[in-house]
């Protein structure tokens, strides 16, 4: 833990001019007083740590050194190519694996580039997790992405439904979504790939052996023909809808866009008015209720008669609460 502990405290010092003990001491989680006895600890190494006395002083490098401990390990260079996502990084337990990464190419830059990483910090950031929510991290995940990382077979007990069944299961990738983790693998003895929420991986065991990689597999690819594919599964329904001009616009924000893609392109030339008659594809009528709503009077449900007589309720309703 110490050895660890010395040599982050080399690299902040050689990624950087000069550090007071205070920033040394929150960027190491330890005491002022643990840093002194630190830097004496490296001094009296040979590696020549100065200290300037006083309350502008601090510690520094001087002579130029330069340590050769700049080499990433396998584990830092990936985590690395992650760190924009700090969130997640915590969740599969790789936040240190990514500051040591950082540290590393950090001391290995230029003096004049060594502030990149937290100038880009302050300008860009990723928040993964949907509007109103705070997702708690599957307690399995860390384990699922240890064998993700190492090629490595699980035997995974998953809840589907009111049971729970088990699986042998070839981890190729995780995906966060909307602040959900979903694992993509292979059954063992299937060629076909499956999604699985980590959420309801109820059991992880590990096997020592490792399966070869189909080197063919695109995740990202996979994931988005998936997602697709799961996006048109649920619209079982169809809906008959007239548009405003300003209905045709604001259309894609308030259902499926691929669904509302697909049904401005099949419509018909715009009546004397300028209104499009569509055939949409819908979850139910009681998801379509809810998301042409938003429309408001920019929308008019021509069929089935059923939604279109809840529309008209809804009217009724709204001229009473608003009638002068």
């Amino acid at each position: 833990m110490r050895a660890a502990r010395l040599i982050t405290m080399v690299l902040l010092l050689q990624s950087r001019p000069a550090m007071t003990a205070a920033e040394l001491a929150r960027e190491l989680e330890v005491s002022e007083r643990t840093v002194a006895r630190d830097a004496q600890a490296l001094s009296e190494a040979g590696i020549p740590v100065y200290a300037d006395r006083g309350r502008a002083g601090g510690y520094r490098l001087i002579g130029g050194y330069r340590t050769r401990l700049t080499g990433l390990a396998r584990g830092e260079a990936e985590a690395l190519f992650l760190s924009g996502v700090p969130q997640a990084l915590r969740e599969m337990g790789l936040a240190d694996a990514a500051l040591a990464a950082r540290l590393k190419v950090s001391a290995a830059l230029l003096p004049s580039l060594r502030d990149a990483s937290r100038t880009a910090a302050q300008r860009f950031h990723l928040d993964a997790p949907a509007w109103f929510r705070s997702p708690e991290a599957p307690p399995l995940l860390p384990a699922v992405a240890d064998a993700v990382w190492d090629d490595r077979r699980i035997t995974a007990r998953y809840r589907r439904g009111e049971d729970v069944v088990e699986r042998r299961l070839e981890p190729y990738g995780l995906v966060l979504k909307a602040g959900v983790w979903y694992l993509c693998a292979r059954p063992a003895g299937h060629d076909a790939f499956r999604v699985y929420r980590v959420d309801r991986l109820t059991a992880v065991a590990a096997d020592e052996e490792r399966f070869a990689r189909d080197a063919g597999f695109d995740l990202p690819a996979f994931w988005a023909e998936r997602a697709e594919q799961f996006a048109r599964s649920l619209l079982r329904a169809e809906v008959v809808v007239r548009l405003s001009e300003e209905g045709v616009r604001r259309l894609p924000g308030a259902v499926d866009p691929a669904g509302a893609r697909e049904a401005l392109e099949g419509a018909g030339a715009p009546d004397e008015r300028g209104r499009v008659t569509v055939t949409l594809p819908v979850e139910s009528e009681e998801v379509a209720h809810g998301q042409l709503t938003a429309l408001g009077p920019e929308a008019e449900v021509l069929a089935p008669e059923g939604l279109r007589a809840r529309f008209a309720s809804d009217a009724r309703r709204l001229a009473g609460l608003y009638a002068p």
